[in-house]
């Protein structure tokens, strides 16, 4: 069996090597054939630390420098947080991969208080997503919600400085990182329903390069490649990307069912859909739902976001 060298791109961030080191494991599994190096590349937000993430004005804002080195050629394929890829990825490249997917929930990370529920009037909350921002608000309206920036460590000491009296993270991010530790509440999906594709990894590769494509296959979890699809539909159907407090999450069990929520930007109204369908097409099972919760409500919430 000869040798097969591909060369990994990636954000620098302490995470993303981590999520790297992931992929090449699972290759050692799947495909022991297969050497990878890795090639680290700084992206827009990683540049842009003192803005929200919402603020900056270019698409794929973590994806879009690692999947040119992809293109050009530099190198074999890229690992995302599959949260971060843009609905429309560039033209030339297609998912390749979608691993088993880590635990999707949103976590509260506190040293003073032991949940959202036991924070007092005016605790202030660090994060950098509407969604999050608006689910904090539907719940408690009397909480400060401020920006964030930085990875996990980073997010986590300036809540252990006193900037923030707890921070929300993704409960995922937090595990691969060996940090559960640090978790003082998991939040439900019903409260804090997930962003689309929250706690997945796509592996993003040229479409031409056939060999590519087809190792890189052979890590790929056929639930969460079922999940993804769905949720990547819904969102696509519905508009908006990282600017929209809408969270989808699909499970997979003899089926598919899908809850979404969507918030008005203060947090102000709520609006909740659920679904279950089957398997067989999941983009179709995630583009209906979006058309019918639009049609329930949904979209009355979204040309709020418009005005």
């Amino acid at each position: 069996m000869s040798e097969l060298k591909l060369i990994a791109a990636t954000r620098g961030s302490p995470l993303a090597l981590i999520q790297v080191d992931i992929i090449k494991e699972l290759l050692a599994e799947k495909a022991p054939e297969v050497q990878v190096e890795t090639l680290v590349i700084t992206t827009s937000g990683d540049k842009f630390r003192d803005r929200a993430i919402s603020a900056i004005n270019e698409k794929g804002v973590f994806t879009k420098a690692v999947d040119e080195v992809v293109l050009s050629g530099e190198a074999t394929f890229a690992v995302h947080s599959m949260k971060d890829l843009p609905m429309e990825i560039p033209e030339g490249l297609v998912v390749a991969a979608v691993p088993e997917r880590a635990p999707p929930r949103d976590a509260l990370v506190s040293i003073k208080y032991k949940s959202l529920a036991d924070l007092p009037l005016g605790a202030v909350i660090g994060s950098a997503s509407p969604r999050r921002k608006a689910q904090v608000l539907f719940k408690r309206g009397d909480l400060d919600i401020q920006l964030i920036r930085g990875n996990v460590d980073t997010r986590i000491q300036k809540m252990r400085d006193g900037e923030y009296d707890a921070v929300i993270l993704a409960e995922s991010g937090i595990i691969r990182m060996g940090k559960e530790d640090v978790i003082t509440e998991l939040l439900t999906l019903e409260d804090f329903t997930p962003s689309a594709c929250q706690g997945a990894l796509a592996i993003v590769a040229r479409a031409d390069n056939k060999e590519a494509v087809e190792t890189l296959g052979k890590i790929t979890d056929s639930d969460a490649w079922t999940a993804t699809l769905a949720e990547r539909a819904f969102m696509t159907t519905v508009g908006g990307g990282c600017k929209t407090p809408v969270g989808v999450i699909v499970t997979v069990n003899e089926g598919l069912k899908l809850l979404a929520s969507v918030l008005s930007p203060d947090g102000s109204v709520r609006f909740q859909y659920t679904k279950k369908g089957g398997i067989d097409d999941p983009e179709g099972f995630g583009h209906k739902a979006a058309l019918d919760m639009l049609d329930l409500g949904g979209a009355k919430l979204i040309e709020r976001w418009q005005e």
